[in-house]
């Protein structure tokens, strides 16, 4: 695995395959930055906010206009004219939005967590076509991912604080959300983001971990890409290549923690998800 973008993020994350190029955060820094997926280059910056920008989710049919989780809630992006609309800021001033991802529905799932990882203080949040804002599931501490199936059926949700990776069925016509069952347990680091090939096979990267890993859809783990940095925070799967971002939190070595890497002879990904506002 190579570095692809020497960019020195605190806390890459969120990375995203949409209209042929990679997009992703740098979290603490509230960036938005995008960079090609077809050869390694320096990043654009697209938007900066003034408060933790955790994921965004391209609008269907809106291009350069963004669904964002960020600060203490979501808002609406558009990088043509750099505005901001606000739509709820649900979360305690005490927690932050962290990673998100629209489901194949075109809904919104985004955790939030707590800055100082009080446990049982994350949440999970739905943002449905309306743009309401939903709660739909309490007592976690470091919610991420959320990863889906093609077919929407399946929600794989990862809690970083607690080494777990749990999976919940998806009624993809409400976006009702089943009881979660324990899917795989991270005994040495911690899962952090995460995405779903075109085989249906989950990817996660292991934060602490120095690893990314990939599980069958029954739980086994079936593949292990090694990765230059101790702290891999998300995973994107294009044409055959994979993405890393990384973090440079709290690590006094330098370069290339922080650093955006890739791999070729990977299985093929899907483009992100939009989401799909109400007409």
């Amino acid at each position: 695995m190579d570095v692809w973008s020497a960019i020195d993020c605190e806390l890459g994350e969120g990375a995203r395959w949409v209209d042929g190029r990679l997009v992703f955060v740098d979290i603490l820094a509230g960036r938005l930055l995008t960079v090609s997926a077809d050869k390694p280059a320096d990043p654009e910056e697209l938007f900066r906010l003034d408060v933790p920008l955790g994921a965004v989710a391209p609008i269907q049919g809106e291009p350069g206009r963004w669904l964002a989780a960020a600060g203490q809630g979501f808002a609406l992006l558009d990088e043509h004219d750099g505005s901001v609309i606000w739509l709820d800021r649900p979360v305690p001033p005490t927690s932050r939005m962290n990673d998100a991802v629209c489901d194949p529905s075109g809904r919104m799932w985004a955790g939030a967590m707590p800055y100082d990882s009080t446990p049982g203080a994350g949440v999970l949040y739905r943002v449905g076509p309306d743009l309401a804002v939903t709660p739909v599931r309490t007592g976690l501490t470091i919610p991420n991912g959320p990863a889906f199936t093609a077919d929407g059926r399946t929600m794989y949700l990862a809690d970083s604080a607690e080494g777990r990776i749990d999976r919940h069925a998806v009624d993809p016509s409400t976006g009702d959300l089943g009881d979660p069952a324990v899917f795989a347990t991270i005994e040495e680091g911690g899962p952090d983001g995460m995405t779903v090939d075109a085989d249906d096979h989950l990817w996660v990267a292991i934060w602490g971990g120095s690893q990314v890993r990939r599980y069958t859809p029954d739980g086994r783990l079936d593949r292990v890409v090694d990765v230059p940095t101790p702290q891999p925070t998300s995973v994107c799967l294009t044409d055959g290549r994979l993405f890393v971002t990384s973090a440079a939190l709290g690590l006094t070595s330098g370069p290339p923690a922080g650093a955006l890497f890739a791999a070729d002879g990977m299985p093929p990904g899907r483009p992100a998800a939009p989401f799909v506002r109400a007409q």
